[in-house]
């Protein structure tokens, strides 16, 4: 069942020309704006990778919408109608950072040169009831989601190669790094700093470059390795057909042309707040 946030950012992202829930062969897209397909994705991206992947293998330009939970107001009913029994903020915080928790299970998709990744900065409020939903062991205090809304939108952060990635690291972390030293310098645990360690190496944002004992030190990428990487996964064969010409019933009407204009790539950046409504 769509949510009221998932809704929101539909409304957020459409242009006034956009179509919503479009069928594109197997897959529906929830937003098309012109030829570039608008993929909003609250849960995990690993959900979401072998869609993302195969779109982009087909000539599509894709950009998905990950929102990253900055703070979460929880609204607890005694039922899933009934009255609000509880009312507080979530200790749980979430930041920039959040995408490479995000990353660790998209990183065969990203970086794709026909591939921008949109993190929006949101506060949220979640309504919950009591309830086990499809867990099969029953658990003290578990709740089901009614529904989730957007109260806030904070800075939205564009990521298309992987030196958008270098600008969430500090200036002051070292040419050659380990993760103790990537930890210190980013002020995170060190686990944390082995994820985001990981995610920079599978997506080639970072070069291993040999060990310090058991651990493993990298360097950044440079532009031009960059560059090879995004020109080594170049889509190569054109759309089918766009989504404009394509039926609810996945029966495509007959296109003189495959789409074959690429927009120019958008660079990192952040918006002023937004209240949404």
């Amino acid at each position: 069942m769509e949510t009221t946030l998932h809704r929101q950012l539909k409304d957020y992202f459409r242009q006034s020309d956009s179509q919503l829930e479009v069928r594109l062969g197997r897959y529906r897209i929830d937003v098309v704006n012109g030829n570039r397909l608008v993929e909003i994705q609250r849960s995990g991206l690993a959900s979401i990778r072998s869609k993302v992947q195969k779109l982009l293998e087909d000539g599509h330009v894709v950009d998905v919408v990950k929102p990253l939970i900055r703070r979460k107001r929880l609204v607890k009913l005694d039922s899933i109608d009934g009255r609000q029994v509880d009312r507080r903020w979530s200790p749980k915080k979430g930041t920039v950072l959040s995408i490479f928790d995000e990353l660790l299970y998209f990183t065969r998709v990203f970086p794709h040169p026909n591939l921008t990744l949109i993190t929006p900065l949101i506060d949220i409020e979640e309504i919950r009831y009591p309830g086990q939903g499809k867990r099969r062991r029953r658990k003290k205090d578990a709740f089901q989601v009614k529904d989730q809304k957007i109260l806030e939108m904070g800075e939205m952060v564009s990521y298309s190669t992987v030196r958008d990635l270098h600008q969430l690291l500090p200036a002051e972390l070292p040419r050659k790094f380990d993760t103790a030293e990537l930890a210190k310098v980013l002020c995170v645990p060190r686990w944390q700093a082995q994820q985001i360690a990981y995610v920079l190496r599978k997506t080639s944002a970072a070069i291993e470059t040999g060990k310090r004992g058991n651990a493993i030190v990298c360097r950044l990428a440079t532009v031009n390795e960059s560059k090879k990487q995004l020109i080594a996964k170049r889509p190569k064969r054109k759309p089918k057909c766009s989504p404009g010409q394509t039926l609810l019933d996945g029966k495509t009407r007959p296109s003189k042309a495959a789409v074959t204009q690429q927009p120019k790539r958008r660079k990192t950046t952040i918006k002023k707040p937004t209240k949404v409504a």
